[in-house]
């Protein structure tokens, strides 16, 4: 089986091995002619980064970088990637990385133009249309991770450094023009790294599948995401050069992004706060609350895991899918309480206020209240 097509669902994405060759032509199509790449620090000077600058390059496009971008990007490196994209005079960005140069460059091409505090913008009733749309910068993103999936999303997660807490900020125009998912990207990945950004695809894949809300397309786009992840999540794992399952995992990624449409719930609800204000990597913070999340809403969600399990060829419906994560997240090392993650001395009421607070709430099958909020982060603890 080939893995190489053309996608138009959510967005233009030219998915298979080797297509960041075709990085100039994907800048041409958004109507891109001086691109300002973002990435994160840790990505700026490796190999796969000099690499699609040299094809910028060798374009006519310009080699102009900029990754001064923490691993939860705030609003101090927006204003910074601001100010590069406009004393450069860039007309687009390229958004290059996992989750934090996506969500970093994807905010910059939009804020670049606008007048009002980013604050304003934020995933609240129609706060978006407070927008000038006319100005916002095209963009292209190319996913170095298996995750995140905010190649396809329509809003970045972005700290507030002040209040440390995670705030979504939304546009339609947020959704990249074009996409180029090249799973030889993604090789170079540490194993952690690549078990904390597959289980982020899960837990996307998973809360989207438990939402009450109705969005068909969403609920068999989560089923199947969720197949792809058990499956090929082991083996890239395992084998950071085994192509197939990097490309799976690509997949799986964009799949849980454009799931998550018909909803998230408790699970990001609580990782949000903790990672804005631990720093914990978010993906891994997923993980680590996916199991008491289950449970938690097991009254509401385990006729749907009956269904499930027989497609994901686990046995015992519900409970045989609940014994399936335990034994999934041992296998990659996660951790099992968020202690054993390196969160100490947690302020559970700001914890509890805060995913009380945060959109994905509104997603989680059981409703979140205080007082059970607070029972399922001190189970977690």
């Amino acid at each position: 089986m080939t893995l190489t097509t053309n996608w138009s669902y959510p967005t233009a994405i030219r998915f298979g091995a080797g297509r960041i060759a075709e990085i100039a032509e994907a800048c041409a199509v958004a109507g891109i002619t001086k691109p300002l790449l973002i990435t994160d620090r840790g990505l700026a000077d490796m190999e796969i980064t000099t690499r699609t600058l040299d094809l910028l390059e060798a374009a006519g496009l310009g080699r102009t970088i900029f990754s001064d971008v923490d691993p939860n990007p705030n609003e101090i490196n927006a204003e910074a990637g601001v100010r590069a994209f406009k004393e450069g005079g860039h007309d687009g960005v390229l958004a290059f990385g996992g989750g934090s140069g996506l969500d970093l460059g994807k905010l910059v091409a939009f804020w670049a133009g606008q007048t009002r505090p980013i604050w304003d913008f934020e995933d609240v009733d129609d706060w978006w249309t407070r927008a000038d749309a006319d100005v916002i910068a095209p963009i292209v993103a190319v996913p170095t991770t298996a995750g995140t999936g905010s190649e396809v999303g329509r809003a970045s997660v972005i700290t507030n450094s002040v209040s440390e807490e995670k705030k979504i900020i939304f546009h339609p125009k947020f959704l990249p023009a074009v996409v180029i998912c090249d799973p030889e990207l993604t090789v170079g990945m540490p194993q952690f790294i690549t078990a904390g950004t597959g289980l982020d695809a899960f837990a996307h894949c998973v809360e989207a599948y438990c939402s009450p809300h109705y969005h068909p397309m969403s609920q068999g786009m989560a089923l199947e995401g969720m197949r792809l992840v058990k499956e090929y999540l082991p083996r890239a794992y395992a084998d950071g050069g085994d192509l197939e399952a990097r490309a799976h995992m690509m997949s799986a990624a964009i799949m849980g992004a454009t799931a998550f449409q018909k909803g998230l719930g408790a699970i990001h609800a609580l990782s949000h706060p903790v990672g804005a204000m631990h720093h914990t990597h978010h993906g891994t913070t997923n993980a680590v609350f996916m199991p008491a999340v289950l449970r938690f809403n097991a009254s509401a969600i385990s006729y749907r895991f009956d269904q499930a399990a027989a497609y994901l060829d686990l046995e015992g419906g519900f409970d045989g899918f609940q014994s399936f994560v335990d034994t999934f997240n041992a296998g990659f090392n996660i951790p099992k309480t968020l202690t054993e993650l390196g969160v100490t001395n947690p302020d559970v009421d700001r914890i509890v206020a805060g995913a009380l607070a945060d959109p994905s709430t509104g997603g989680n099958p059981v409703a979140m209240t205080a007082e059970n909020t607070r029972r399922l982060l001190l189970e977690v603890l």
